[in-house]
């Protein structure tokens, strides 16, 4: 017997045959026996107790007891019969009850035989039953794999248990499999760390996840088999950003030059808060160091991390490179592209923006002045990673909202130079620390924890439907104080032509409401063409229209310092961190700003749970934890569809304190020994090339 055992396809296996092997391969993506070790159950069940009957009461989840049925009765009208039995031990009574295949049953199970019952307990009338449970002989019982252990259970589907692969199944296929393997599963952490955690070594971990002899050692495994996926993943941030920084790259940016100077000295109308210039002197640190920035500037709305990404690119642009900025929308390219062209009026450089519906004339002139490097700083969209994109001399790649884009993305636009590009990825989105850990270990961070001075903090507000009437009277004293006003509805893809419409609806409404020619209310949404957005946006940002009915389009990215009121329309259908967002677009100017949340009455727990933490902070980072334990990491970073770190094991909520311990623990392994050849460290190398193919591992290779 051989470690290839466990690359046997898995119709070889006792009870599987090609049928069901087939339809284990479609729904659960088993193929070889190792693929079905690593199906691992999802709960399970105690059965090491056979409780006595007279222990039992309603509030009994499921309940295993042993010994004999008494006569068995047909009770009720044909149509609305059922089966019933009275089963005793030694203390009490139960009855049993079935609702279907009376004769099976009364042929199958005989009075004055003992049997192994499990199943749920009820209370109907002040007396216990138990509905069509698990009957065993006990011969039956015995030859389980988790009789007298906790039973574990495996997600299963409709079309698998057509094919008699129920959960119980599944655990039989498992226990042959684990027989089959004994003692082959390669090891992947080292002894001297297993021995000081107090862990298992592989092979008894996987056994004890698949047939646990108790709580305990089912424990140490789940932990086990967690602490190595974090461990992975942390030596995997660990030895890419240690060879990063370890490897020279051509692009070195030391020299504060004329626009750098120009622009801090005479263009900025504003004073950079200590914060701000914190983060600078960073980033201007690692561009003149000779290795690549690879850095994650976060800072929450509103706190100026554009003017910092300024800075960052006229550095390139004073040491002879260019500078590009992808966003995710192409309104936030937009916002973006008219901020820099203001800022570098009087700096001699030229900026340009490439998007999806940049015109096809314009399209080439660009594309021809990137390549020849007379534009110095490109703003764009994806449309920045297409093939036909040149750079002359790409010296700092600018990612906003990065967690937008997924890793290919990201590659691509660093591909775009022949040396290793400097890159400076920022969210609005606060971070919590274990996910900025998960998804950033690799990445220097920056944080800009301090908003510009004179900032008020927004007041936040919830309003019934019916409540209506006060949001209009603020907003009717605010507009009277020369104020502007957002008002957003929300737009989800599965019900878009509804929510048009009720945009559209929503539109008439504020029209009634603030009669015209009073006041002006202008209206956008993603459907509209770009001409007509940047018409619509441009008269808002000048200070012309007074309210803006919007979609989500104006999430991110839209800066209208005269904009006090943030109006939230079925504020329930938004996200935290969206409502978050929006109600970043105002505050932005010197007077109080206010962010009116509207809902209606029939609200969810979970919406509660939102809506509270809107009103209760405006911390970012407060927002980001709550959002985290709301919808789990891949939701919140855009990964649940891309695929990007997916864990099998892992909960980045529950085990924040594990990737914590994985983080500390890779750093000393690194120290220690920095590309993993000491013998003891092979497994863990091994481990890395298995898990991450395709990935820069270089320094492991």
């Amino acid at each position: 017997m051989s470690e290839s055992v466990l690359n046997n396809k898995i119709e070889y296996l006792k009870g599987v045959g090609p049928a069901r092997a087939e339809i284990l391969n479609l729904e659960l993506s088993v193929f070889e026996f190792q693929d079905l070790l690593n199906y691992f159950p999802f709960r399970y069940i105690d059965r090491t107790r056979i409780s006595p009957i007279a222990s039992l009461s309603g509030d009994d989840n499921f309940v295993q007891i042993s010994g004999f049925f008494d006569e068995f009765v047909k009770v009720g009208k044909t149509g609305h019969a059922r089966l019933e039995a009275i089963f005793h031990d030694d203390s009490a009574a139960i009855k049993i009850i079935w609702f279907q295949n009376f004769s099976w049953v009364t042929d199958k199970y005989k009075t004055g035989t003992r049997y192994y019952i499990f199943g749920r307990v009820g209370l109907f009338s002040k007396q216990l039953y138990m509905a069509h449970p698990e009957i065993l002989t006990p011969d039956e019982f015995n030859r389980l794999p988790f009789s007298g252990r906790f039973q574990p259970i495996y997600q299963t589907s409709e079309k698998l248990k057509s094919k008699g692969i129920d959960s119980k199944a599944i655990s039989m296929f498992v226990a042959s499999a684990l027989e089959k393997t004994n003692g082959l599963m390669k090891e992947t952490l080292p002894a001297s760390l297993l021995k000081s955690l107090q862990l298992p070594g592989i092979n008894e971990a996987y056994k004890n996840i698949h047939i646990p002899e108790d709580e305990n050692s089912l424990d140490r495994s789940l932990k086990r088999f967690r602490f190595e996926e974090a461990l992975l993943m942390q030596l995997r941030h660990k030895i890419n950003a240690d060879n990063r920084k370890k490897t020279p790259t051509g692009i070195v940016c030391k020299q504060v030059g004329k626009h750098f100077n120009a622009f801090y000295n005479h263009s900025l109308s504003f004073a950079l808060t200590e914060a701000q210039k914190r983060v600078t002197r960073e980033i201007r640190a690692d561009l003149g160091s000779g290795y690549r920035m690879n850095r994650l500037l976060q800072g929450d709305v509103g706190s100026g991390k554009t003017v910092v990404a300024m800075m960052a690119a006229l550095l390139a642009i004073d040491n002879g490179y260019q500078a590009c900025l992808m966003a995710p929308t192409e309104i936030l390219a937009q916002q973006h592209f008219a901020t820099i062209s203001k800022w570098i009026t009087d700096l001699g450089l030229r900026v340009e923006i490439l998007t999806g519906s940049t015109k096809s004339k314009g399209r080439k002139e660009i594309l021809k002045s990137l390549a020849d490097g007379s534009i110095h700083i490109i703003v764009g969209t994806h449309a920045l990673i297409e093939d036909p994109v040149e750079f002359s001399n790409l010296g700092l790649a600018i990612i906003d909202e990065q967690h937008r884009f997924g890793v290919m993305q990201r590659a691509r636009l660093h591909s775009k130079s022949s040396e290793m590009v400097h890159a400076l990825v920022m969210t609005a989105t606060p971070i919590p620390r274990t996910l900025a850990l998960t998804f950033y270990g690799d990445l220097d961070v920056s944080v800009i924890d301090e908003l510009p001075p004179g900032r008020k903090e927004i007041h936040t507000k919830f309003y019934y439907d019916d409540q209506r009437y006060y949001v209009i009277e603020m907003i009717r004293k605010q507009i009277g104080q020369g104020r502007q006003i957002y008002i957003v509805y929300p737009l989800i893809k599965e019900s878009e032509k509804l929510d048009l419409v009720a945009l559209e609806i929503g539109y008439e409404a504020v029209i009634r409401d603030f009669s015209m020619p009073k006041y002006e209310v202008g209206i956008m949404h993603g459907r509209m063409p770009q001409d007509e957005k940047d018409f619509v946006m441009k008269r808002f940002v000048r200070g012309l229209t007074n309210i803006l009915v919007s979609t989500t389009v104006i999430e991110v990215g839209v800066d209208v310092p005269n904009a006090s009121v943030m109006v939230i329309e079925n504020a329930e259908r938004f996200g935290l961190s969206q409502l978050h967002q929006l109600r970043g677009r105002v505050g932005r100017g010197n007077f109080q700003s206010y962010c009116i949340l509207i809902g209606g009455k029939n609200l969810s727990n979970e919406a509660k749970v939102r809506l509270r933490a809107m009103l209760e902070t405006t911390d970012g980072f407060k927002i980001a934890e709550a959002d985290l334990k709301l919808r789990g990491p891949g939701d919140m970073m855009g990964t649940r569809q891309s695929g990007e770190f997916e864990f099998a094991h892992l909960d980045i909520v529950r085990d924040d304190h594990i990737i914590t311990f994985a983080r500390q623990t890779a750093e000393q392994i690194c120290t220690e020994d920095p590309t993993l050849s000491k013998p003891e460290n092979a497994c863990l190398k091994s481990a890395l090339r298995d898990r991450f193919k395709g990935l820069a591992l270089s320094d492991i290779a």
